[in-house]
């Protein structure tokens, strides 16, 4: 087969070399956006009169056949075309006759290719954002349901202090907020117009870059035509910004596993989000968590694959790049299947209210109020955490909690102990007496749930409003 440029060649491409550098077994996904620009670049071409309107016509028809031939699975791919560009150029040929081969007149691939990957990140960006929004809701709502369950705050996995399980889930809320305005603030650099670029000189052609933008919706145009056809940064700062998502919610997982465990009891996962074993018939595996805990690692391994792609290119472009989307389409797969995934298992799982007395007794999670509460008598913090460690350690000598302790056994330990102590070492007591913004309490982790919401509540055309920059 004839290749679009084997002109200067006498030999014909070994069929080894073929297979090897063919990419069209993955990039033939991004048909509809190929077709999406060619269209666009057509029309402008039409406009500055370098083909005639005509000639416009007859190749935007071929190529609305040709999407829908896509569409309806009849579109044929050849790998010896090597990618979706020439596979689509040479069906819309074998259409439309010599005219079809007008419309690479101004375009190299390799702005071609830039354009048709920014359109696609422009689109999974937007889509992972609203995933981001749902599975966030779906947090809030469970938080809204657990406003007055108290859970042991943990460092070190250790039992702390006692906080609200809702104040633990908006936690991850506050985590997933920054993961969304972290695809935000790199949609306006996805957001470019490369075409017109070329190879990496521009063109010879009076082209309106500023039409084909405006047609593709794009804010903005490249400005220097060796970094548009050379630039991966969108790519690798998409992939970034999915790697910490993955690392957030892999987190959330690993607590999930843990909470599902006879250990922890604390939640209840939904049979459609959990398997069973093949041999031991009691067991209900959080598989969904497991998943996403360990796919998160093929979403880290991607961008650092595009970061050791670009790390040692020359300008301008570079046939290493054919590799950048592969690492992409997998984590734009990975992320929107976990995002669905976690959203479902989060909807439907069932917290459950640890025993008052289990919180009282293991972990002695309101020493650190006693403690205060000794300051707040006038006692030096070092020496009120002295006399609490002493208090603790005399308990567990007697086998009680904090809360059990008598005045008499107290005042051993300090002789001005009063009982208004007692207070203090309540569980919801010391939670709601953290009543500073971002604390535990029960108005301000209301407050925040009802700040949440309204900020969930913003309509997408304000989340994705962004300023061009035109030259």
């Amino acid at each position: 087969m004839k290749k679009p440029w084997g002109g200067r060649f006498k030999e014909a491409t070994d069929d080894i070399m073929v297979r090897f550098s063919a990419s069209i077994g993955y990039d033939q996904r991004l048909y509809a956006y190929d077709i999406q620009g060619s269209i666009a670049h057509c029309k402008m071409l039409a406009k500055c009169k370098v083909i005639k309107s005509t000639e416009a016509k007859k190749i935007v028809s071929g190529l609305q056949k040709i999407l829908k031939e896509f569409e309806s699975g009849t579109f044929v791919c050849d790998e010896k075309l090597e990618d979706i560009h020439m596979n689509i150029e040479r069906r819309l040929i074998d259409l439309i006759g010599p005219v079809g081969g007008k419309l690479h007149t101004g375009r190299s691939r390799n702005d071609q290719v830039c354009l048709d990957f920014r359109l696609f990140l422009r689109a999974e960006t937007e889509a992972i954002v609203e995933g981001i929004t749902r599975l966030s809701k779906a947090f809030l709502a469970q938080a809204r349901k657990n406003v007055d369950t108290i859970v042991p705050g943990y460092t070190h996995l250790q039992r702390a202090q006692p906080v609200r399980l809702a104040h633990h889930l908006l936690a991850y809320v506050e985590m997933l907020l920054r993961d969304r305005d972290r695809f935000l603030d790199a949609y306006p650099r996805i957001n470019v117009m490369p075409l017109g670029s070329a190879a990496l000189a521009g063109t010879n052609f009076p082209l309106d870059r500023e039409y084909t933008a405006k047609l593709l919706g794009f804010p903005e145009i490249s400005h220097n035509s060796m970094d548009a056809v050379g630039d991966r940064d969108f790519a690798i700062e998409f992939c970034s910004a999915s790697a910490i998502l993955m690392a957030h919610l892999s987190r959330f997982c690993e607590e999930i596993i843990l909470w599902c465990s006879s250990e922890f009891d604390w939640v209840e996962l939904s049979d459609a989000f959990t398997t069973g074993s093949s041999i031991m018939p009691q067991k209900k595996n959080p598989d969904a968590a497991e998943l996403t805990r360990g796919k998160s690692g093929r979403v880290f391994g991607n961008l650092m694959a595009l970061l050791t792609l670009l790390k040692s290119l020359p300008m301008a472009y570079n046939r290493d790049l054919q590799e950048d989307k592969e690492p992409v389409f997998d984590t734009v797969d990975t992320v929107k299947s976990v995002l669905d995934v976690m959203t479902g298992m989060l909807k439907t799982a069932r917290f459950k209210k640890p025993a008052k007395a289990d919180l009282e007794a293991k972990g002695f999670l309101t020493a650190t109020d006693m403690a205060d509460y000794l300051v707040l008598q006038g006692v030096p913090f070092r020496e009120a955490h002295e006399i609490t460690g002493k208090a603790v350690a005399y308990c567990l000598e007697q086998n009680k909690p904090l809360g059990e302790l008598g005045m008499e056994e107290l005042k051993t330990l300090w002789p001005r102990f009063r009982e208004d102590v007692y207070g203090y070492l309540q569980l919801e007591s010391s939670v709601d007496r953290k009543d500073v913004y971002g604390g535990p309490s029960k108005r301000r982790v209301q407050a925040r749930i009802n700040q949440i919401d309204k900020k969930l509540k913003t309509s997408r055309s304000a989340l994705f409003k962004t300023k061009g920059r035109r030259p």
